[in-house]
C-alpha cells in the first residue's frame, strides 16, 4: 500500500489493511519460501505529517507457521508487534555512511511525496521471526540415537547409549574423584 503524503490530512490518516500469506510469500526469496509461512497480517497505523515529516504509528498481528528446531513438528507462533517510524525526503537523507544507532531504526526516507507501506510490514514481520522456532521453550527434541521425539514418548537409548568418543571421559572424571 502506497500514502501519498499529500492526502494525510490534519488530524492525520487512519489506516487498517490485510495481507494475504501470498502477498507476504511473494516478497521472499526462494531459500526463505520453504523455511515457514504467514497465515494472513493485520495491519493498523496512524499517520501525521508535520510539513515534510510522517510520523507513523501502528501495530500488526499475524501467525507464523514453521517447523521447530528441535523437535521438527509443525508449530504456528502468533506475532504481535507495535512500530513507530518517522520519514522524511530522501534528498534531506544524509549521504555519508555513519554507525547506526537504535533511533536511527526507526527512521525511513520517501521519494516523490510517496511511502511505501509494503515494506514496512515485511521488515516488522521479519523481525519478528526468531531464527530457531521452537514449539515451546521448554521442547526436548528428537532422541540423537533413535531419533523419536522424546516430547511425545520416552525412549531408553539416552540410558543404554554412550558415544565411544566420550566414553575415556567418563574414565577420567571417576579417576579424579577417587583422588579428592
Amino acid at each position: 500500500m502506497k500514502i501519498n503524503i499529500n492526502n494525510i490530512p490534519d488530524e492525520g490518516l487512519k489506516i487498517s489493511l490485510h495481507k494475504d500469506g501470498d502477498w507476504f510469500r511473494g516478497l521472499l526469496t526462494e531459500k526463505e519460501k520453504n523455511d515457514f509461512s504467514i497465515e494472513g497480517i493485520d495491519v493498523f497505523c496512524q499517520a501525521k505529517r508535520i510539513r515534510e515529516t510522517v510520523f507513523i504509528d501502528g501495530s500488526l498481528e499475524t501467525t507464523v507457521a514453521a517447523t521447530c528446531c528441535r523437535c521438527l513438528e509443525a508449530t504456528h507462533l502468533p506475532v504481535k508487534t507495535n512500530f513507530r517510524y518517522t520519514f522524511v525526503p530522501e534528498e534531506k537523507a544524509s549521504k555519508q555512511e555513519d554507525e547506526l544507532s537504535t533511533e536511527d531504526l526507526e527512521y525511513g526516507y520517501y521519494q516523490d511525496d510517496v511511502i511505501d507501506l509494503d515494506n514496512l510490514i515485511f521488515e516488522q514481520v521479519m523481525l519478528q521471526i526468531p531464527i530457531k522456532v521452537l514449539c515451546t521453550d521448554a521442547c526436548k527434541g528428537l532422541c540423537a540415537h533413535c531419533g523419536m521425539n522424546i516430547n511425545t514418548a520416552c525412549c531408553n537409548c539416552h540410558a543404554e547409549f554412550i558415544d565411544e568418543r566420550l566414553a575415556v571421559l567418563k574414565k577420567f572424571s571417576v579417576v579424579e574423584n577417587d583422588k579428592i
